[in-house]
């Protein structure tokens, strides 16, 4: 009975097998090739590539990513957009602009308004760099020039109160003339505040915000009352 079985088995196996012998692979079939980037795929990279377009291209790239950067400060919301897409441009033409038109004229040859422009210079960078540095050391989750970027940025209210305010002096003095100017500094310091506070909170510890958001009230409250008490 045993022998029977094993020979049983023999037959089964060589009839299962007996049909692999007849199978062949066909000489059609490739079985060498390479990998390849497909040549649009090369030519929309080469087309996306920054080195190659022309100075007029990358200022007008450059100048649309900065007024996108003022409408998220004009319209604050909570975006990454500053944070992803940081630059200096905005905060440097701001700070600039502040500075120049804060500085005072003078008549005598001895005082012609420097001072006046490097201390605002000095005063807006220094206050962002001391709060950027505070935001380090208490934890923040936020790059250097992430920080200096958005604190720069939201000055613009408050370069529009100076612009507002020096339209205002061209009237005669009084307390109405004070009044407006100091009501428009106040809705441009709020606003100043909100923006910031906007891009800046989430990237804080939940029980240091408070510890963040107040030199950053500071600060522009300082650009502020340089800017009401501003007289041509």
């Amino acid at each position: 009975m045993p022998q029977l079985m094993r020979a049983f088995n023999v037959f089964s196996n060589s009839y299962q097998f007996a049909g692999l012998s007849d199978i062949s692979i066909s000489q059609d079939i490739p079985v060498e090739g390479e990998i390849t980037i497909p040549m649009r795929s090369r030519i929309r990279e080469f087309d996306s590539s920054t080195l190659n377009e022309s100075v007029q291209n990358t200022i007008m790239r450059d100048l649309k990513a900065v007024g996108k950067k003022f409408m998220h400060v004009l319209y604050p919301r909570k975006s990454n957009t500053l944070l992803r897409d940081w630059d200096l441009w905005g905060p440097l033409v701001l700070c600039v602009t502040l500075a120049l038109m804060l500085q005072r004229g003078s008549a005598d040859s001895e005082n012609d308004g420097g001072p006046q422009f490097a201390e605002v210079f000095v005063i807006i960078w220094f206050g962002a760099v001391t709060i950027t540095l505070n935001s380090k050391l208490l934890g923040g989750n936020i790059s250097f020039f992430q920080s200096l970027c958005v604190l720069g940025y939201c000055i613009l209210p408050l370069t529009v109160a100076l612009l507002v305010c020096r339209l205002v002096l061209l009237a005669k003095p009084g307390p109405i003339n004070f009044i407006v100017r100091l009501f428009v500094v106040i809705m441009m310091f709020a606003w100043s505040i909100v923006a910031s506070t906007a891009f800046l909170a989430d990237s804080q510890p939940p029980n240091r915000k408070a510890l963040a958001v107040y030199p950053v009230f500071l600060f522009y409250f300082v650009i502020s009352w340089m800017i009401l008490t501003f007289t041509p």
